[in-house]
């Protein structure tokens, strides 16, 4: 299998919609697919963090990211990311590289399309010479355990792995750790509209 990723374009925006229609279907709320002119959006603010991943020439999957300014305050999706144009909230002088998605079509998950995709991200926070990649991390397991344990609760015993989060597991298995929990991040029932912010530093890059 051949994986490559490529800066995405607005003509590939049929291609990067079905993704997503494929990879986040009911109950995710369809109007926080992606649109044409948020597509357009990003390929003209950030080209660099506009991604698509092709297994042999076929659109497997794609990411969209933004540089900010971390400050450790809490946020939701709307506001990190311009309401998904980010525009707004893109800042060339920033210190971290925000991924505000990634999705993979079904019919390519387990086949590193993820991985790769989160490999670029931190080769672009190293090329730029970023600080470190954040994402507010969807964990949508919780809705099963919701009224058993607190959100915190989960995480742990995700990180602890005594419960897998389909999600929060695979980043924690790309070297992100936990930062905090993002009340109200998303529409998300799955998620019980939590997220948890989680963090990759740069090796190469020195603090301070």
């Amino acid at each position: 299998m051949n994986i490559q990723i490529r800066p995405y374009t607005l003509a590939d925006f049929p291609q990067l919609l079905e993704i997503q229609k494929e990879a986040f279907p009911p109950p995710f709320p369809e109007d926080l697919l992606w649109n044409r002119d948020q597509i357009s959006s990003h390929v003209h603010t950030f080209p660099e963090g506009a991604l698509l991943a092709e297994v042999d020439g076929v659109a497997a999957g794609s990411a969209t990211a933004l540089i900010v300014h971390h400050t450790g305050k809490p946020h939701t999706w709307a506001e990190v990311s311009d309401n998904g144009y980010i525009k707004g909230s893109h800042a060339q002088d920033g210190d971290s590289l925000y991924g505000i998605d990634v999705c993979v079509r079904p019919q390519f998950r387990g086949q590193g399309i993820a991985q790769a995709l989160y490999q670029a991200r931190k080769e672009l926070v190293v090329r730029l010479g970023l600080t470190r990649l954040i994402a507010g991390c969807r964990i949508p397991g919780y809705h099963r355990y919701q009224h058993a344990l607190s959100v915190d609760t989960y995480v742990r015993k995700v990180k602890q792995n005594e419960i897998r989060d389909s999600v929060l597991s695979f980043m924690l298995s790309q070297g992100l750790e936990p930062l905090q929990i993002l009340e109200h991040y998303l529409d998300d029932e799955e998620s019980c509209h939590f997220a948890v912010l989680v963090e990759w530093k740069n090796p190469y890059k020195k603090e301070g």
